[in-house]
C-alpha cells in the first residue's frame, strides 16, 4: 500500500512524496506555501492519476525518462524520478495509478 509523505523543506514550504508500499519514491510535488494548499494537491494526484492522459511521458536531456502528472488546468502537479528506459518509466506511471487513490497520508510536519 503506498502513501504520501508531507514533510516541509527548509524555505518553509511543504511538499509531498508519493512512496509505493516497498518505500520507493515515485512522485514528489512541487512547494507549496501552506499545508492546506499541498494536502490539495495529495487529493489531486489521487484523481488525476486515475486518467492516463494525465501523465505527460518526457525525455530529459541527458537521455533518461520520466514524467508529469498534470491537473485538469494543464498545472504540474507531480515529477517521477529519472529512469533508464521508457519501460521502467511506464511501470513509475502504472505505480502511481495503482498506489495514489486508496494511499494514507503522513504527516511529517505536524
Amino acid at each position: 500500500m503506498g502513501k504520501f509523505v508531507i514533510s516541509t523543506r527548509k524555505n518553509g514550504e511543504f511538499q509531498f512524496s508519493l512512496k509505493a508500499g516497498n518505500g520507493q519514491e515515485i512522485l514528489a510535488s512541487e512547494g507549496y506555501t501552506t499545508k492546506a494548499a499541498c494536502l490539495n494537491g495529495v487529493e489531486s494526484v489521487k484523481k488525476n492519476s486515475q486518467d492516463d492522459a494525465r501523465f505527460d511521458r518526457l525525455e530529459s536531456k541527458n537521455g533518461k525518462y520520466y514524467f508529469n502528472l498534470k491537473a485538469t488546468n494543464g498545472q504540474i502537479i507531480g515529477t517521477s524520478e529519472m529512469y533508464e528506459t521508457t519501460a521502467s518509466r511506464d511501470n513509475g506511471i502504472a505505480s502511481v495509478a495503482k498506489n495514489a487513490p486508496d494511499a494514507e497520508t503522513d504527516d511529517q510536519t505536524a
